[in-house]
Formats: structure tokens, C-alpha cells, sequence
């Protein structure tokens, strides 16, 4: 086999697996590393998104909301049911299958699409005499590789608090909390991002105490003021217990019990007592085992690859996406830089749009949004109109049985282009992928509204807003 490629990806996370596929779909000769790999050391290719976040996440929170419809939901549908027993073990087994469905998906992809994938840690091993870069994998096996082009997709890790490392069995980071093996009787989070707030959710719909943590004074910042308000109460009337604006002492773990010192937001000392502490205090870059240094390769102030409008580092040829890189957080991010780095490469005009990425929150309701909320455009001193429409009024959401929350279109208030949609609901993950469309577009809430919607169906709610914004909703 050849070691010399067009195209060397360093990590098969959303952004680097998807940077390969499409780099070889335009033809050039594609090799991806990535160093996951299971107990047995088989490759579980798909980075922290398929094996620690968002895939097993989404399975755990689709089975402790199938627990909770049938423990205290069902009923109302003329279902009744003997006492519900948790199975955890299975729970977590088919998370499991789940995840690796789609590692062996993407080792499908790979082959089917010709990308040569190595299992191990890819590092620089400085340049050749043709000016090409050297990579190195170190796994089961030790090899040699060379690129004329080089893309890091190392993604990032969870942040730890001073002092307080993750050992993944009281003080727990994303993966930790993903493998619970029993429901703890009191759950602790720190940080009510979508992390905190996701696995939070589960273990609460599972029998656990939940209490949640938050730094910041305000409950979900990033988030529209509406959405954030409507989200607190959905949580509190749920029993999840937010506490905002406050500040953690020094945590102390022993085997069975871990003690969280806090003062709250009224400057009171309070202790928090529970059986495991969720840390979900953001994530840093993972840069780690690169030898980025040994390449010069440039990182910022704050460890993230230093990269310019186009992905492109400091280095000829060598360009970065994904999580190690600024922007957002986000798969889908990662995975719309790896296609547009991939066709740059490839002479093309690659693209993406920062403005027009969703950002999701997986919780019940769940939580959609894209471009800007209302305060942000406020302060921008923006003249806006906006619309809202209640999934209380909306038949899908009844005959669904869940009509809490809202969709909220705001639109320019001289030339109507939409400027952020905000949605809290059912299915909000979903229904927000119209409003990216028209946005893309710069179209206009006209547009939405304008726009026929099979009936009945969430997308309405939607329409019914952007009707709002001129003032004529015709169903509430």
C-alpha cells in the first residue's frame, strides 16, 4: 500500500470523517487516522460527537423519555400499564448499539468511497524533501505517511475544574455521565449548558434529584430572553432544580459522596450533598498529541488552532476544522468546514455561512434557534418586528399531547428579511431547518407565510409566527 496522499485527515470526528469522504469524492487520494477505538482495540471512528455526545446522547434521552411517557403519560392516551421497571443495563446497552451502528457506518463510508483509514494517533513528523508533510501513526501498527495536504480535525475534550480531576466515576465529564451504572439517588451539574441540561434531563426522567449549577447570572444566555424563561419554568414544573448566578467553593469527593460548597446568587453559603457530580463547564481544544510544535504550527491564546477565514493555518497546505478550531462547538459546524475545506482543496469555492448554523438543545421541550435573538438585536440598536405563535394553539402539538412552547420570527422591520427564529417545542430540532432555508436565502417572514404548510403539522406553528410578525395569525 502507498503512503503517499493528496489529502492526510487527522481525526474522523464529524468534521474530519466528512472532510475525507468529500475530498474523495472530488478525486483525490484520501487517508483518515483517528486513535477511538474500543476495549479490544477495535477503531470506533466518528470522534466525541458518535461516541460520547451527541449520538449516545440522543439515544439515552429517546429511551428516558419512552420511561417517562409510560410511567406518568400514557394514561391519557387510554393505555394502562402494570408497574414500569427500569432496565438500565439495557438502557445503556442499546446506547451502545446505537453508537457503534454508526462507527461501523462510517468504516462503511470510508471503504465504499476509497479513504484508507488508520488506526492510531496521527502526528507531524516534519516535511519531505518534495515539500509534502510527514505524518506518523502510532497504533498496533507504526506507519509512515505523506500528504500533500494535511487537514487537523482532533476535535476537543471536556473541561475539568481546577483541581478536580475527571476519574469518571463521582466526578463525571460527558462520557461518565453517559455510563452511569445505577440511577444515583442525587445527581449534581455543574453547568446548565447543553450538556448539563441534556444529562440532567435523562438521569432526572430516570428517578434521580437533579440539581443544576449555572455560573452565569442568567439561565441559558445564548438562548432568546422568551425561550430561556419559558425553558426555566418547563424545568422547574419537570423537578429539575436550576440555581444560577453562583460561585463553587472547593468540591470535596469521597467514595460514596461528593460535597459541592456554593455561594448562591443572594451571597448565602450553601452545600450541596450528591451521590455524582456532572461537570459541563465547556470544552478546550485538542491539541495534544499533534507535535504541533515541532511544525510550528500557530495556536492562539487560548489553544485553539489559529486558522483564517478559509480554515487555512499558518502552515502551506495544512488547514484545521471542527471543534480545535474558533467558532461554535457544533457537529454540523465541523461537518460544513470539512466539505468546504475539501473543495477548496480541490480548486472549488467552498462555503459556509456562520450566520445560518442551528443550534439545538435536545431537552423536553426542545430548543432551536438560528441567527440572532431579540436582545442582541436590540442593543444593535435594530429596528425589528416580531412574531410568536403558542404550540398551544396548534392541533398536531395537541393531538401530540405536548403544547408547551412557542416559535418566534423576527423579522427587519423596513425590509422584512428574517434575522433570527426561535423555537421551544416539540420536534424543535427539526422544524428550525425551514427557517435556516429562508434565511440562507434572505428571504422575508412574507415568505414563511406565504408559504403552504401541510396541515396539521408543528411546521404551522412556524407559519402562524411569521404571520404574526404582520400582526394577522390566523389561529390565535
Amino acid at each position: 500500500m502507498s503512503s503517499q496522499f493528496d489529502v492526510v485527515v487527522i481525526g474522523a470526528g464529524p468534521g474530519g470523517y466528512i472532510a475525507a469522504i468529500r475530498a474523495a469524492q472530488l478525486g483525490k487520494k484520501v487517508a483518515c487516522i483517528d486513535a477511538w477505538a474500543d476495549e479490544a482495540g477495535n477503531p470506533k471512528p466518528g470522534g466525541t460527537c458518535t461516541n460520547v455526545g451527541c449520538i449516545p446522547s440522543k439515544a439515552l434521552l429517546q429511551s428516558s423519555e419512552h420511561f417517562e411517557q409510560a410511567n406518568h403519560h400514557f394514561a391519557e392516551h387510554g393505555i394502562e400499564l402494570g408497574s414500569v421497571k427500569l432496565k438500565l443495563e439495557n438502557m445503556i446497552g442499546r446506547k451502545d448499539t446505537v453508537v457503534k451502528q454508526n462507527n461501523d457506518g462510517i468504516l462503511y463510508l470510508f471503504k465504499k468511497n476509497k479513504v484508507t483509514f488508520f488506526s492510531g494517533v496521527g502526528a507531524f513528523d516534519g516535511k519531505a524533501e518534495d515539500g509534502s508533510w510527514k505524518i506518523s501513526v502510532t497504533g498496533k501498527k507504526a506507519e509512515s505517511l505523506t500528504a500533500t495536504h494535511v487537514i487537523v480535525a482532533t476535535g476537543s475534550v471536556a473541561r475539568a475544574l481546577p483541581g478536580l480531576p475527571f476519574d469518571e466515576k463521582q466526578i463525571l465529564s460527558n462520557d461518565g455521565a453517559l455510563r452511569i451504572a445505577g440511577v444515583p439517588k442525587k445527581l449534581g451539574v455543574i453547568g446548565a449548558g447543553v450538556i448539563g441540561l441534556e444529562m440532567g434531563s435523562v438521569w432526572r426522567r430516570l428517578g434521580a434529584e437533579v440539581t443544576i449549577l449555572e455560573a452565569m447570572p442568567e439561565f441559558l444566555g445564548a438562548a432568546d430572553v422568551q425561550v430561556a424563561k419559558e425553558a426555566q419554568k418547563a424545568f422547574a414544573k419537570q423537578g429539575l432544580k436550576i440555581e444560577t448566578g453562583v460561585k463553587i467553593g472547593e468540591i470535596k469527593s469521597t467514595a460514596k459522596t461528593v460535597t459541592v460548597p456554593y455561594t448562591d446568587a443572594k451571597g448565602a453559603e450553601q452545600s450541596l450533598a450528591v451521590d455524582k457530580l456532572i461537570v459541563s463547564i465547556g470544552r478546550v481544544p485538542f491539541t495534544g498529541n499533534l507535535n504541533a510544535d515541532s511544525v510550528d504550527l500557530q495556536l492562539d491564546e487560548r489553544g485553539f488552532i489559529s486558522v483564517n477565514e478559509e480554515c487555512k493555518t499558518n502552515l502551506p497546505n495544512v488547514w484545521a476544522v471542527g471543534d480545535v478550531v474558533r467558532g461554535p462547538m457544533l457537529a454540523h459546524k465541523a461537518e460544513e468546514e470539512g466539505v468546504a475545506v475539501a473543495e477548496r482543496i480541490a480548486g472549488q469555492h467552498g462555503h459556509v455561512n456562520f450566520d445560518t448554523i442551528p443550534w439545538v438543545i435536545y431537552t423536553s421541550p426542545e430548543i432551536a434557534w438560528v441567527g440572532k435573538t431579540e436582545q442582541q438585536l436590540k442593543a444593535e440598536k435594530r429596528e425589528i418586528r416580531t412574531g410568536s405563535f403558542p404550540f398551544l394553539a396548534n392541533g398536531r402539538a395537541r393531538a401530540l399531547g405536548d403544547t408547551t412552547g412557542f416559535a418566534k420570527v423576527i423579522a427587519d422591520a423596513k425590509t422584512d428579511e428574517v434575522l433570527g427564529v426561535h423555537i421551544i417545542g416539540p420536534m424543535a430540532s427539526e422544524l428550525i431547518a425551514e427557517a435556516v432555508t429562508i434565511m440562507e436565502f434572505k428571504g422575508a417572514s412574507e415568505d414563511i407565510a406565504r408559504i403552504c404548510h401541510a396541515h396539521p403539522t408543528l411546521s404551522e406553528a412556524l407559519k402562524e409566527a411569521a404571520l404574526a410578525v404582520d400582526k394577522r395569525a390566523l389561529n390565535f
